[in-house]
């Protein structure tokens, strides 16, 4: 792997796959960006090159382990841009990696052509995804034969008496099948501490953050999958209000990883929006 120094010397490695125009890839967790893949085959639209945030798949533990913090980390994509020598990027984001590519966008607006942010986190922008929500979309659900068990841990979890998250799995995929279950393991972080820290006191300043966001010229694609527990629909659309020139798609039938539940439709939305 592709490896250089971030501003305090960490180590950072990323991954390049496809060819074309590059499109800089953010993963969530934080976690090894490899679960991205190929996006479904968007890698043979764009060249995909996802970047392992520091103490994550190829990249170096830092020294500093307060740098994980989420404000903090948009140096290093600052940094990787100067490294591939982009005068200006195209930027994908997933889940809670969106809140990190929000934050770049709103310090470092001019770096940016087109921003895509699949089943973004809205922690950056101060957007509560609250428990009734995410009951309301579970139901959707509830023909499924995983359902009863995987809505009453659901039920423990937000009302602060659970703590099996394993249990909810299902809900975040449009089919719980054989993939599903392992590229749901695959796409676990392996770094606690990394994701403790991500969010920690001083990570999110919503209010400038959204007021960046109001003056944002780059075209903004926010996609979400019909049946995403991690980021509902209705928050992502409030999401999408926030920019000036903003697409909101809903991919049917998707969770929140909607380039495996229906790669097709997923590279045809994509593709189409990133040129």
């Amino acid at each position: 792997m592709p490896i250089f120094s971030a501003p305090d010397g960490t180590q950072l490695a990323y991954r390049v796959e496809g060819s074309g125009d590059p499109l800089i890839c953010i993963a969530g967790g934080p976690a090894d960006s490899r679960y991205l893949g190929g996006l479904g085959g968007l890698s043979a639209h764009r060249r995909l090159i996802a970047l392992d945030l520091r103490g994550t798949g190829g990249s170096a533990v830092p020294e500093d382990t307060a740098s994980y913090r989420c404000d903090r980390l948009v140096d290093d994509v600052e940094a990787f841009r100067e490294h591939l020598g982009l005068a200006r990027m195209d930027l994908l984001a997933h889940s809670g990696g969106a809140n990190l590519a929000t934050q770049y966008v709103a310090r470092f607006p001019e770096y940016v052509g087109k921003l895509a942010l699949i089943g973004p986190g809205s922690r950056a922008v101060g957007i509560e995804i609250t428990g009734e929500m995410r009951r309301e979309l579970a139901h959707l659900r509830r023909n499924e034969p995983w359902f009863p068990a995987a809505f009453a841990a659901l039920e423990a979890i937000t009302e602060g008496t659970g703590t099996d998250w394993n249990a909810i799995d299902p809900f975040f995929w449009g089919r719980w099948d054989e993939a599903a279950q392992k590229h749901q393991a695959a796409s676990r972080p392996s770094n606690p501490e990394a994701v403790a820290l991500f969010g920690s006191e001083g990570a999110f300043t919503p209010e400038a953050t959204r007021t960046a966001l109001a003056d944002c010229k780059a075209p903004v694609l926010l996609l979400v999958g019909e049946f995403d527990l991690n980021s509902p629909p209705r928050s992502v659309a409030d999401f999408a209000a926030l920019f000036p020139d903003a697409t909101f798609v809903v991919q049917p039938g998707a969770g929140h990883y909607p380039w495996i539940d229906d790669p097709t439709r997923f590279v045809a939305t994509a593709a189409a929006f990133l040129g």
